[in-house]
């Protein structure tokens, strides 16, 4: 993983805390889920999010893009990509307050989408940390960790 200025590569600390663009097609969506939400949320108590395989994906890409990852092949497992260094790379990207994970990864990508035009990288670092601040396992399989955690691991580093 980059740890130095080398290439135009910034530092792990650097680059979380960034601000990425996300493209008009994205915003699209998520400007479509507020007005759902303010239409119909508080009459019927919904949430709309788009969840699934579509936050994921947009979040790969976003990430490759970003980040320089070249994407694994859908469903490729434990990982979504890899980096220059040939180190393998899982993306989450979520507009809540956590993730969840199946297992422990090389290097580990977190998005936060903030608006519907801009996302945050919250963690660019190992899986490992994340993983063992992650709350036990649920009956799903997965173990959660929340952005907070994420960040103080991110700033402790």
């Amino acid at each position: 993983m980059p740890t130095g200025s080398k290439g135009g590569k910034r530092p792990a600390d650097e680059r979380c805390g960034r601000k990425l663009k996300l493209p008009k097609a994205v915003a699209s969506i998520y400007k479509a889920v507020e007005e759902l939400d303010a239409h119909y949320g508080e009459k019927y108590g919904r949430k709309f999010t788009p969840d699934g395989h579509l936050v994921g994906s947009i979040g790969e890409v976003i990430a490759a893009e970003a980040l320089g990852l070249t994407l694994h092949r859908n469903s490729h497992p434990g990982h979504d990509a890899c980096d220059a260094n040939g180190h393998d790379v899982q993306i989450k990207m979520t507009a809540g307050k956590s993730i969840a994970m199946y297992d422990t990864c090389d290097r580990l990508v977190v998005l936060r989408v903030l608006s519907p035009e801009e996302a945050e990288i919250v963690y660019d670092g190992p899986g490992a940390p994340a993983w063992e601040k992650a709350r036990k396992e649920g009956r799903n399989g997965q173990r959660v960790v929340s952005l907070a955690k994420l960040r103080a691991i991110a700033h402790a580093e």
